[in-house]
């Protein structure tokens, strides 16, 4: 008990967030979700915080600890093969020629467990939102009710929103990693949708950008209808939408390829009401004949006279 004691301390259990990061694969099985609770800070308006201490929740369990370990490591071999043979585990020639790539398909429950759901319920909102598998298990269908009623808790002053985004890729002992699609220049998506707007979100990571979680959307409109639509969404059609920023010359789609986190769909036009939209597939493109370099207009600042 002492030496747990010991490493739970330097794991960083009294606020030393750096090396819980790093110990966290192999601290969270013994912890068991009390983790999460422990380094919870947020409180939603008008709630009463908790009386009983986060400590005496923990509940450890070593089995799945060593358990852990042992797929952690096994994750690391397979990543270091795939490393030694070339990106993402093809041969360089192959990686080079690639030209289309499927990122998401919708096939069974594990397909629909890369993904994760959310709505203004999670800030007092009224608003519901589903996942799951479509007619004979060949697309995802999102599905819910919109309501734009605004929670009366004297702080929020807007709601009415649904989203679904991919969870982010994680390497070996929850490394962060980042997809690379220097490759391509657009996104390929196969859609049925109900006649809403919906945004297409590329989300990047804090480290690389200016902003905390810079945002780069671009408004799908689907037509509704029994027919399935493929929409090609160039990277340069991509505005930085974050804090309210427009996109301009000095911050291009374009970003480092380790940038590029993960991708999500929003819904939030302002309309009560039920929604639905199908996914059957997410993929990349390497348009050839797209030569666009960048989709807005763009001027030069302090021009010499």
């Amino acid at each position: 008990m002492a030496l747990t004691v010991t490493v739970l301390k330097g794991a960083g259990l009294h606020g030393r967030c750096c090396r819980r990061k790093v110990l966290h694969p192999l601290l969270g099985p013994l912890l068991i979700d009390s983790m999460s609770k422990l380094y919870s800070t947020y409180r939603r308006p008008g709630s009463q915080p908790e009386k009983t201490p986060s400590w005496q929740k923990i509940d450890f369990s070593f089995k799945k600890g060593i358990d852990a370990l042992k797929t952690q490591l096994s994750l690391l071999k397979k990543e270091t093969k795939d490393h030694l043979i070339g990106p993402e585990g093809h041969p360089f020639s192959q990686y080079l020629l690639e030209q289309t790539k499927v990122m998401w398909e919708f096939r069974s429950q594990e397909d629909l467990k890369k993904w994760v759901i959310s709505s203004d319920v999670e800030i007092g909102g009224k608003s519901e939102v589903y996942l799951k598998l479509g007619r004979n298990n060949q697309a995802a269908l999102l599905y819910g009710t919109l309501n734009t009623e605004v929670p009366r808790d004297g702080e929020t002053k807007y709601s009415g929103y649904c989203s679904m985004r991919a969870k982010p890729p994680v390497g070996s002992f929850a490394r962060k990693k980042y997809y690379d699609w220097s490759n391509f220049n657009s996104l390929y998506l196969r859609v049925r949708g109900d006649g809403r707007p919906w945004m297409v979100n590329i989300y990047t990571d804090p480290y690389f950008s200016h902003q905390k979680d810079d945002l780069y959307s671009y408004f799908m409109f689907t037509r509704g209808g029994p027919y399935w639509e493929e929409i090609k969404i160039p990277f340069s059609k991509f505005f930085l939408s974050s804090r309210g920023r427009v996109q301009d010359d000095q911050h291009p789609i374009w970003l480092d390829k380790a940038s590029f986190l993960t991708l999500g769909f929003t819904l939030g036009d302002k309309v009560d009401g039920p929604f639905q939209l199908e996914i059957d597939f997410i993929g990349l493109l390497n348009d050839r004949a797209h030569t666009e370099e960048f989709a807005y207009e763009t001027y030069e600042k302090n021009p010499k006279i």
